[in-house]
C-alpha cells in the first residue's frame, strides 16, 4: 500500500470516525468528493433475504432497490464480493461499486460515480480500502442508530425474528484458516433456528440450534439457549459441558416440555482436529474431493429436554479443502407435497452442484433450492445453513 494511500485512508477513517452515526454517508460522500472527484455516493446494504440491495435513505424517503441476482453491477459486485466498473453514457466517467465487507460478512456496496480510473490503479485501491472502512463504522454506527437496520428491510420483520437477527453474529466470517458464510430464511418471518460462532487465535466454535416451535415462542427458547451456551463457553467450559449447562438452563425454565435440538462444533486451527456434541436434530455435511457425505454423529438428546444430561463429545478432522455444510431440520427434514424429505437426495445434489460456489453463495444456493423444492412458495419451517470452507494452517488438501 502506497505511502499516498495509507496518509488519504488515514485521515478519511479519522473523518468517518467523528461523523455522527446517521451521517456517514453524507460524509463518505463529501470525503470522496474532495479526495477522488466523486460526483454521487450511493450506499447499498443487502435486504434481509439478500435478494436487493437497498439505497441508505432517511426515512421516510426510499431508493430504487437494485436486484442481486439479475446481472447488475452492483449486485454483481456483491455476489463476486470484488470491485465492478461501470461504463456510463457520459464519456470519461464511471460507476465504481464496491464490496462493503467486515471480516468476511457482506454488509451491501458502495456505488462511486468519478472520473474513470485505470484498472488496478491507487484509486481503484483507494476505493476498496474505503469501503471496508466504511464497512466497520457501520458496524459500531447499528449501536446508537436503527438507520442501517431499517434500510435493510423490505417490509416489517416479525417480533420473532427482530429477536432471532439481533441475536446472530453476522452472516460471515474470514480468516485465513476458514470462511464461514450462512443464511435464514424465512428471513422476515424466522422463529426457532440460529446459528452463532467465535473464534479465537487458536479455535473456532461455531453452533446451530432449532428451537422447537414457532414464533415468538421459538424465538424465546432460542434466545435462551444460545445465551446459556455462550454464557458457558465465554466461562472455559468444556464444549461437553457447555451443552450441559445449557440444557440445563433450559430445563429449568420448560420442565422438558419444550427443548432446543442443537450442534456444537470445535475445531483446532492449527491440525483441524475438531470435536462435535450432536445434541438434536441439525445435520452436517462434507465434501471432500467431489464427494458428498453426511457426517455420522453420535446423536444425543436435545438440549433441555431431560434434567442433568451428560453430553459426549465426539472427535473428528477435517483437512485443506474441506467444505462443511451444517442445516437445521427445517431444510434436511422438510417435505415436499409428495412426502419426500429435501434431506434425501436433493439436498445432497444441490451441495454437489454447488462446490464451486463461495461459502456465501452456497449457503443461499441451498436454501433458494429449498424454496424450489416447495414449488417456489413460502417454507414451512424455519430454515437455517451454514457453509465452512477450510483451509486449515499449512495443512495438505484432503483426499
Amino acid at each position: 500500500m502506497s505511502n499516498r494511500l495509507d496518509v488519504w485512508l488515514g485521515a478519511a477513517e479519522s473523518a468517518l470516525r467523528a461523523a455522527p452515526p446517521t451521517s456517514l454517508l453524507p460524509a463518505a460522500s463529501e470525503l470522496l468528493a474532495t479526495y477522488l472527484q466523486a460526483s454521487e455516493v450511493t450506499l447499498l446494504l443487502a435486504d434481509y433475504g439478500l435478494s436487493v440491495l437497498q439505497p441508505v435513505t432517511q426515512l421516510p424517503h426510499t431508493g430504487t432497490q437494485v436486484p442481486v441476482r439479475d446481472g447488475t453491477a452492483a449486485g454483481r459486485a456483491f455476489t463476486a464480493e470484488a470491485a465492478v466498473v461501470e461504463v456510463t453514457d457520459t464519456p470519461g466517467i464511471v460507476i465504481a461499486h464496491l464490496p462493503v465487507t467486515v471480516r468476511g460478512d457482506r454488509l451491501g456496496v458502495l456505488s462511486v460515480r468519478l472520473p474513470e480510473p485505470a484498472e488496478g490503479t491507487p484509486r481503484m485501491l483507494e476505493l476498496a480500502a474505503f469501503a471496508t472502512a466504511l464497512g466497520h463504522e457501520l458496524i459500531v454506527a447499528e449501536r446508537d442508530t436503527d438507520l442501517y437496520l431499517q434500510a435493510r428491510r423490505r417490509r416489517r420483520l416479525t417480533l420473532a425474528a427482530e429477536m432471532q437477527w439481533q441475536l446472530l453474529p453476522g452472516r460471515g466470517l474470514n480468516r485465513r484458516e476458514y470462511t464461514l458464510g450462512a443464511h435464514l430464511e424465512p428471513a422476515y418471518a424466522i422463529g426457532g433456528d440460529n446459528f452463532d460462532w467465535t473464534t479465537t487465535d487458536d479455535t473456532l466454535t461455531v453452533t446451530c440450534t432449532d428451537g422447537q416451535g414457532h414464533g415468538i415462542d421459538a424465538a424465546l427458547l432460542t434466545n435462551l439457549a444460545v445465551s446459556a451456551l455462550r454464557n458457558a463457553r465465554r466461562a472455559g467450559i468444556p464444549l461437553e459441558e457447555q451443552a450441559a449447562l445449557a440444557g440445563e438452563a433450559v430445563y429449568a425454565q420448560y420442565g422438558g416440555k419444550r427443548y432446543a435440538p442443537s450442534l456444537l462444533l470445535n475445531f483446532d486451527l492449527a491440525t483441524g482436529a475438531a470435536h462435535a456434541v450432536d445434541a438434536g436434530s441439525p445435520q452436517v455435511f462434507r465434501v471432500r474431493g467431489g464427494l458428498v457425505e453426511q457426517m455420522l454423529l453420535e446423536a444425543q438428546t436435545p438440549l433441555g429436554m431431560f434434567q442433568e444430561t451428560e453430553y459426549r463429545k465426539q472427535p473428528f478432522s477435517v483437512t485443506a479443502g474441506d467444505r462443511l455444510v451444517i442445516v437445521s431440520s427445517g431444510v434436511h427434514g422438510s417435505p415436499a407435497d409428495d412426502g419426500r424429505a429435501f434431506g434425501e437426495q436433493a439436498l445432497r445434489e444441490t451441495i454437489a452442484a454447488t462446490q464451486r460456489s463461495s461459502t456465501h453463495e452456497t449457503a443461499r444456493a441451498l436454501v433458494d433450492g429449498l424454496v424450489q423444492y416447495h414449488g417456489g412458495s413460502d417454507l414451512p419451517e424455519d430454515a437455517a445453513v451454514i457453509c465452512l470452507d477450510w483451509r486449515g494452517r499449512n495443512q495438505p488438501p484432503g483426499s
